[in-house]
């Protein structure tokens, strides 16, 4: 009679637990009320005296190393459990997760909320398709679930990719404003729901959006020939994450590091092995 309860005291625990890991993972709506999993206060700042002070890491791919000697890391919110983001926050890391906002995927696990109507041409990454950033309303709530999946987690920012399809070819008639339109409402959703906003490359439009985004992420500014087009938000004390795949870094820090930017060379893979530029 004794060891009838111990067991049934064991099991609901584990089915609790895992019913919060498979909601995670299908980016249901419903995750927010979850007391397991406890986000941020507050979307994360980034003291303007500190901009040009960071050490960060890019992961999107093998185990997380939590140990890596960096102040901020940009992952992959669906591949990243809440345990491992708890274990960085302990560390006083912070957190940006990646949200593909302009494209989709075939695998993604929100795929199918995507209507086939704002789905277009081949996108940048293997089976993608680049999405119509017109249709706000259609892609608003879905879009939104991604960032709520974010702050489920506990990351207290968002870096928004392939948020640029207007210089791409999209299968639709976008154009510059369109896709400023749409990268505004997403820095306010961000907001609305303690994020930070950070953009990914759209170096051309850059200028314009630095006063709606908090930190930009950029790749490859030094071979593309562009790292003074992010100076606007260098300039007015905003992070600039900068990540070169080629070259050493004793070519392109000296560069990057007097333009402000958080430097570091890495692999097309996005694993955990990094060489940083040294802080100023």
């Amino acid at each position: 009679m004794r060891i009838r309860p111990r067991r049934r005291v064991a099991v609901r625990p584990l089915r609790r637990a895992l019913s919060a890991s498979v909601a995670l993972v299908l980016l249901v709506p419903a995750y927010g009320c979850r007391p397991e999993l406890t986000p941020p206060g507050a979307p994360t700042a980034w003291p303007a005296a500190q901009a040009r002070h960071w050490q960060w890491q890019w992961q999107l791919s093998g185990p997380l190393d939590p140990a890596v000697d960096a102040h901020v890391f940009l992952l992959d919110p669906v591949a990243t459990t809440a345990a491992q983001t708890a274990e960085l926050r302990s560390r006083d890391r912070r957190l940006i997760c990646q949200v593909n906002v302009g494209s989709v995927r075939s695998d993604d696990p929100d795929a199918s909320r995507f209507p086939q109507v704002v789905r277009g041409a081949a996108g940048r990454r293997p089976d993608s398709r680049w999405l119509d950033v017109r249709s706000w309303d259609a892609l608003r709530p879905v879009l939104a679930d991604r960032f709520r999946l974010c702050r489920g987690k506990g990351f207290g920012a968002v870096a928004l990719f392939d948020a640029d399809g207007y210089a791409a070819r999209t299968g639709f008639p976008l154009d510059f404003d369109d896709q400023l339109l749409f990268n505004r409402r997403l820095a306010e959703l961000a907001r609305s729901l303690s994020l930070s906003p950070g953009l990914v490359n759209d170096v051309p439009q850059l200028a314009a959006l630095a006063p709606d985004f908090d930190f930009a992420v950029n790749e490859e500014c030094v071979r593309l020939a562009q790292c003074a087009k992010l100076l606007p938000f260098s300039d007015a004390g905003k992070p600039v994450f900068h990540v070169e795949y080629t070259g050493s870094t004793d070519d392109f820090c000296v560069t990057t590091v007097g333009y402000g930017f958080a430097s570091i060379r890495k692999d097309r893979t996005l694993d955990a092995s990094r060489e940083p530029c040294p802080l100023p």
